[in-house]
């Protein structure tokens, strides 16, 4: 899978399957870069990953000399690199607002589905199911107020929240659709409609809403 070219070249090791991965390839869409992206899984990385990531895990980002191997880092490098069209607030408030936003996003939905995902224990999994279902419940009023989360303007905050929304089916998660109209209306209309959105899809995320 590639990103369209625009500006830059540089080679992301992206597992097709991973949320993690996921955002990192929708703000690469977002921002058009010209990138080669190696789609690989954990039981089948390239003998190289480890010589240039000490924990020679996925996602990682190679730019140049540069190697990123945290997601959250690797998005803000990629926004202030490329920084059109700006993903991050330009006010120092409004930016760490965003960051709090991301890092909440990581405690109170990823931990979850991480949980999931991992499938070790059956009440593990079932409790992380109800706990991200209703935290999903209690924020869907947020988009009658506004079109993207907390924001009139599609965000880096957007780019972490997509590739949770997008793999809802493959989690065995069911919203209570009169519940959440307003979040409905966000993933199908806005989000899951942009064209970098589109562009940012592996093929094995593609086939989660099949």
């Amino acid at each position: 899978m590639g990103v369209a070219a625009k500006r830059s070249s540089m080679t992301f090791y992206s597992n097709g399957e991973d949320h993690y991965s996921h955002r990192v390839r929708i703000v690469l869409a977002e921002k058009g870069v010209a990138v080669d992206i190696l789609d690989c899984t954990e039981a089948n990385k390239p003998s190289e990953l480890a010589d240039i990531n000490p924990y020679n895990s996925l996602p990682t980002l190679v730019d140049r000399d540069l190697v990123l191997y945290e997601p959250n880092v690797m998005m803000e490098y990629l926004d202030e690199r490329f920084p059109h069209p700006p993903l991050l607030p330009v006010y120092p408030v409004a930016r760490a607002q965003s960051r709090l936003w991301m890092h909440r996003i990581q405690r109170e939905w990823c931990t979850h589905v991480d949980i999931i995902l991992a499938n070790r224990d059956e009440e593990s999994v079932e409790k992380a199911r109800k706990e991200l279902t209703e935290s999903l419940v209690g924020i869907s009023p947020i988009f009658e107020e506004m079109p993207y989360f907390m924001s009139d303007e599609f965000t880096i905050v957007d780019c972490c929240i997509a590739p949770i929304l997008w793999r809802l089916p493959a989690l065995d998660v069911e919203l209570p659709e009169s519940q959440v109209k307003p979040l409905l209306r966000y993933m199908e209309d806005r989000l899951f409609n942009r064209e970098a959105f589109q562009a940012s899809l592996s093929e094995a995320e593609r086939e989660m809403r099949l």
